[in-house]
């Protein structure tokens, strides 16, 4: 029926509200032209039947996010939902629920520990909070990391690196992981939703990409704790990409192969960061546009300035749909490889 071969990991974006204004944010919705059209979110109803049937696909684990997830009413029947249905199919995988922590509550925290949630709170910056959310400051959300550390919850830090907090980045991995965090996400800032007319304040050169992997290295080595990288980088922008010891570098795109995303109103996409809808989950035919999930799933976009490196077994060429996003195509060098990518070609 949907011929397509699903990955096992589906990222829910349970609502398109927030309560942060992220500068960086890339939800499509979020983009000031209008282009992302926002349909009524799914009920509760809907959003369990959708969750059902994702499990009848296939899906084997699932990421709350949003907007801000725990916005939602039935948020804590959602999460139930899905942690009973998997244990009835003998599926009995943890969840991510990824959080600004702006509305977290014991309460919620508790609910997490009981059905083996992993939390993910954003830290975008120590010094530099408010600028990037336009909230007070960042001693909220260290609290709740200490918290969830005190109850026993598995959590990440993730971190969007941006040209404004780049100063900072090993002062707020340092916060993070003395406040309780037990892993560090590290994400470059990628052109999208928001971001797109922040991307002048906001986007790192190549050289300061490079570096950021230098600087998550050391301060977990030196914490002896661990990390990774949840957007894919060119590996021509990465120094020593195969010394790390405590950093996981992602060099190639997860999207439509290892996770995919079904939107607040169904809209089903690629990846989180993708504005292309190619179907919505509320439909007979899940996926209606098979050829651009097939470009995805069977990485069909290598760029053609990357065909030749010596690298691209284990590349491909940056994030996809920032090169959709700013050069048009899918196909094209994301602008910050262009300058580097001929040195290792062959």
């Amino acid at each position: 029926m949907e011929l397509v071969c699903l990955p096992k990991v589906c990222v829910l974006e349970l609502t398109y509200r927030c309560n942060h204004q992220c500068k960086f944010c890339s939800c499509p919705w979020e983009d000031a032209d209008g282009s992302f059209v926002r349909g009524d979110e799914l009920t509760t109803d809907e959003w369990f039947a959708a969750i059902d049937r994702l499990y009848d696909l296939g899906i084997e684990s699932f990421s709350l996010s949003g907007g801000e997830a725990i916005l939602r009413h039935d948020i804590v029947g959602i999460i139930e939902h899905i942690r009973h249905e998997g244990i009835r199919r003998r599926i009995d995988q943890p969840m991510v629920l990824i959080s600004n922590g702006r509305n977290m509550t014991d309460n919620l925290l508790d609910v997490f520990a009981k059905n083996r949630v992993h939390l993910s709170m954003s830290l975008p910056g120590y010094h530099t909070f408010a600028w990037h959310t336009g909230m007070e400051n960042a001693d909220g959300v260290l609290g709740w990391f200490r918290k969830a550390k005190a109850k026993g919850l598995h959590t990440t830090a993730g971190v969007t690196v941006t040209k404004q907090n780049y100063s900072e980045l090993y002062e707020t991995i340092a916060l993070a992981l003395i406040n309780g965090a037990e892993q560090i996400l590290l994400n470059r800032f990628l052109v999208g939703g928001r971001g797109k007319v922040n991307r002048e304040d906001l986007e790192l050169n190549a050289d300061q990409i490079g570096g950021m992997f230098d600087i998550a290295e050391d301060v977990l080595k030196k914490a002896k704790r661990y990390g990774s990288i949840g957007t894919e980088c060119p590996l021509c922008l990465i120094p020593h990409h195969n010394q790390f010891e405590h950093l996981t570098v992602g060099s190639k795109c997860a999207a439509a192969a290892e996770f995919f995303v079904v939107g607040p109103a169904g809209e089903i996409r690629v990846c989180n960061h993708s504005p292309h809808v190619i179907g919505n989950i509320r439909n007979d035919r899940m996926i209606e546009d098979v050829s651009y999930w097939k470009m995805f799933a069977n990485k069909e976009y290598i760029p053609k300035e990357c065909k030749s490196c010596k690298l691209v077994k284990n590349c491909v060429g940056g994030c996809r749909e920032v090169a959709h996003i700013t050069q048009g195509s899918p196909y094209a060098l994301e602008p910050c490889v262009a300058l580097v990518a001929p040195r290792y070609l062959k």
